[in-house]
């Protein structure tokens, strides 16, 4: 993928320390101290990252305390007089990490049936879908009432083949650069101009429909149907110019399609083999 884009965790925050063994970060905001168990939910799934997260009230810290350090379980923080103090953190995020670092996907699920506790869970679908472990993620989500998302997954589940489901994965991680990137690679190009047309992008559709010399017209179908739906009249130019030379014929379309994921399904079950 490209350059990582740069999201806000949270504000007001005056002091923060990653832990010494896990990507966790522990942070001072405002008037709570907030432990991120796992941050990187923010580049997979920003609507659950506030359940992946724990809060405690830090007014018993005293007026601007900072943290020292974040080791295993324990943040130690320093009081504006200068005395340490140690508050724990709950052991199981830790060993969920442990757990997925080292790919022990069916032992991180039984320690989230064991600790039934929401955050482990959501934590631990962030974590699947980053790694692009469809089963868990699946479990997972189901588990924190995810509906819409567990659809999804199943929907991803289905597809033929292994460069789809990492594209789908990719878009499901908010990174549709990245899905095209997988998808052009792999030789699937109507693919890539059908996941375009999906997003509304359209300009990038007809550009790769044009390119590859492959489904102009299904861009212009789509976009012709698009634009009736809301009353809408074509006024972009690279689409009129097209349009003119171009016949738009549905019955030609949805065979050409067929033959597309015809075409990747078999190709698909000889990769498998």
């Amino acid at each position: 993928g490209g350059a990582r884009k740069v999201i806000k965790l949270g504000t007001m925050v005056h002091s923060m320390a990653w832990n010494d063994e896990t990507n966790m970060l522990a942070a001072l905001q405002d008037t709570k101290l907030v432990v991120y168990y796992f941050p990187n939910a923010v580049y997979v799934d920003k609507d659950i990252l506030p359940k992946t997260v724990m809060e405690k009230d830090a007014t018993e810290f005293g007026k601007n305390p900072q943290i020292v350090n974040f080791l295993g379980n324990h943040v130690i923080i320093r009081r504006a007089d200068g005395s340490l103090v140690s508050t724990g953190v709950s052991p199981y995020p830790s060993m969920l990490h442990s757990y997925v670092s080292n790919s022990r996907w069916d032992d991180a699920v039984r320690l989230c049936r064991f600790v039934k506790d929401e955050a482990l869970w959501a934590c631990l679908a962030a974590m699947a879908a980053y790694a692009k472990d469809l089963n868990t993620a699946e479990v997972a989500y189901a588990a924190i009432d995810e509906v819409d998302k567990v659809q999804y997954i199943l929907h991803i589940k289905e597809l033929p083949s292994k460069e789809a489901r990492s594209a789908e994965m990719a878009l499901f991680c908010g990174s549709p650069q990245d899905a095209e990137g997988i998808l052009l690679q792999s030789g699937l190009i109507f693919r890539a101009i059908q996941m375009n047309i999906n997003l509304y992008n359209w300009d990038r559709a007809l550009e790769l429909a044009v390119k590859h010399k492959t489904h102009v017209d299904t861009v212009l179908a789509f976009r012709q149907k698009y634009l009736e739906k809301f009353g809408r009249n074509e006024k972009n130019k690279r689409f009129l110019q097209y349009a003119e030379g171009v016949e738009v014929d549905w019955q030609k379309i949805e065979a050409k399609i067929e033959m597309e994921n015809q075409k990747e399904r078999e190709k698909a079950a000889s990769a498998r083999r």
